[in-house]
């Protein structure tokens, strides 16, 4: 069992920067695929982006190139740099990670068994 800790999110302006941080404990995550995921109020919880286990990447649309994951498995730590904030970026954001080591990279939530308590993210206009 790995646990999840997310940090980094705020209260910022429209265009601003935030960079989250997903650390984990417990095991290693290297051999997981890690995604990040948002709620927004009202909302159910969708897919952010997703980095997996042998290093392929994947956004959502809504992303347009504002956002960039990444992780550093010495540290076992996953981050999400993201640029260009928008007041729609306003969420609590998730870090989790796949049930299954090697598996094939899924935006689905129910591919993920470990989730973060998550970080909020607030964009003003």
């Amino acid at each position: 069992q790995v646990e999840l800790v997310e940090s980094g999110g705020g209260l910022v302006q429209a265009g601003d920067s935030l960079r989250l941080s997903c650390a984990a404990s417990g095991r290693s995550i290297s051999p997981y695929t890690m995604a990040w995921f948002r709620q927004a109020p009202g909302k159910g919880r969708e897919f952010v982006t997703l980095e997996s286990w042998n290093g392929g990447i994947y956004y959502a649309e809504f992303v347009e190139g504002r956002f960039t994951i990444s992780r550093d498995n010495a540290k076992n730590t996953m981050y999400l740099q993201m640029n260009g904030l928008k007041p729609e970026d306003t969420a609590v954001y998730y870090c989790a990670a796949d049930r299954n080591a090697f598996a094939t990279a899924s935006k689905e939530e129910r591919s993920y068994l470990n989730w973060g308590q998550g970080t909020q993210v607030t964009v003003s206009s």
